[in-house]
């Protein structure tokens, strides 16, 4: 059912800037709307056991094609990955100003840390900030609901956080692995990718197999250094330095460092070895 709804996405052209530079008999624009809470998954069917393909994140933007039964079939604009969600998790959408750029924070009723939390938010989450206030020389940034989030866990929503994806990454180091995931509580190996790479202003493809055929520019392995990726067959790691990967593995069923020759080792009897190394 997904790749079926998929084709008739992308035959049917979602986004108008392509109009006119392939064949199409109708284009469909879609509904705005914006996810509204803290994660959001998106399956392959209108059906909660149905496989997660992936997530988005608190405030990102999406195209809405179709609404049925409590469920949307949706675009996301960060990366064009589509999916079903659940109606309740879109909304109209608002202006945000600001992106969360810690692996995880809390959202509280108001600025206070010693209030019941509201929600978690990830890293990459999108709000919006009207203005700041300091209770007990602590700095809020306060959302327009009233509800506020620790200033320092947020910068203005263009800024990047580092020049350093990697740096990014490691801060990962621990999260559950999670299939489909690409947030702080559950992350797989292309979501730490992906999202990393977000947060230092780089926008890439959200599946391995993807960022495989078109991230950067293909090397050798003995030129493998800090920042290059890894590549197998429907998984990538990202090298912390010349001999040690970082990355979101079933193995370990978490974001952990493992030595480059051994990781080759273990997968090479499920998945055989790298099919390519590329430098973003």
């Amino acid at each position: 059912m997904l790749d079926k709804r998929l084709n008739i996405i992308r035959s049917d052209l979602a986004d108008e800037r392509l109009r006119g530079q392939v064949d199409a008999d109708r284009f469909v624009a879609g509904q705005p709307a914006q996810i509204v809470c803290s994660v959001a998954a998106l399956h392959a069917a209108p059906d909660e056991n149905a496989m997660v393909v992936t997530e988005a994140l608190r405030g990102e933007m999406v195209r809405v094609f179709e609404r049925s039964g409590g469920w949307a079939w949706v675009q996301l604009d960060e990366d064009g990955y589509c999916g079903y969600v659940r109606q309740t998790a879109l909304d109209a959408p608002v202006a945000v100003t600001h992106r969360i750029t810690v692996p995880r924070t809390f959202i509280y009723p108001g600025p206070d840390l010693k209030l019941p939390k509201v929600a978690a938010l990830s890293m990459g989450s999108l709000i919006e900030g009207i203005g700041e206030t300091e209770t007990r020389g602590t700095r809020y940034l306060i959302t327009r609901s009233g509800e506020a989030v620790f200033a320092a866990h947020c910068v203005p929503r263009d800024e990047t956080v580092s020049g350093d994806f990697v740096a990014v990454a490691e801060r990962f180091v621990e999260t559950p692995y999670l299939w489909g995931g690409r947030s702080g509580f559950g992350i797989d190996c292309s979501g730490l990718v992906q999202l990393s790479m977000m947060m230092t202003g780089n926008r890439v493809a959200r599946d391995a197999d993807m960022q495989a055929k078109g991230l950067g520019e293909e090397i050798g392995r003995e030129s493998l250094r800090r920042g290059d990726l890894v590549f197998w067959t429907g998984h990538v790691g990202i090298m912390q330095d010349a001999e040690t990967l970082l990355h979101a593995n079933g193995h370990t069923m978490r974001v952990s460092r493992e030595n480059l020759d051994a990781a080759i080792e273990r997968i090479r009897p499920s998945s055989g070895d790298p099919t390519v190394f590329r430098r973003p």
